[in-house]
C-alpha cells in the first residue's frame, strides 16, 4: 500500500487507474456532463453498477468496446450491421 493510500479518509474507497483512448474520453467527458452527473468518477461508477447489477447488457457493452478499439485502429462495421445485431431500426 502506497503512503497516499495509508492517508486516505476512507479506506473503504479503492482507487483504480482505466487506459481508454483520448477519443473516447472525450465522448464519456461529454456524457457525463450532458447526463447531469457531477463528475467522470460518478458517471463511471453508476456505469459499472449498471453493468453489474445488469449482466444481461454485457454484450451490448462489450460489443461497443470492440467496435471503440476497431474504430481506433481505422476499422468499423456499418450502421445496417449494427441495425441487423441490436434490431435497431431508427431510419
Amino acid at each position: 500500500m502506497s503512503e497516499a493510500d495509508a492517508n486516505d479518509p476512507d479506506p473503504e474507497i479503492d482507487r483504480i487507474n482505466l487506459r481508454i483512448s483520448r477519443s473516447f474520453l472525450e465522448v464519456v467527458d461529454e456524457s457525463w456532463r450532458e447526463r447531469g452527473f457531477n463528475s467522470r468518477s460518478e458517471f463511471i461508477r453508476y456505469a459499472l453498477r449498471d453493468a453489474v447489477n445488469h449482466p444481461e447488457g454485457a454484450g451490448f457493452w462489450k460489443d461497443l468496446a470492440i467496435s471503440e478499439a476497431d474504430l481506433t485502429d481505422g476499422e468499423a462495421i456499418s450502421s445496417e450491421e449494427m441495425r441487423a445485431t441490436y434490431g435497431h431500426d431508427d431510419e
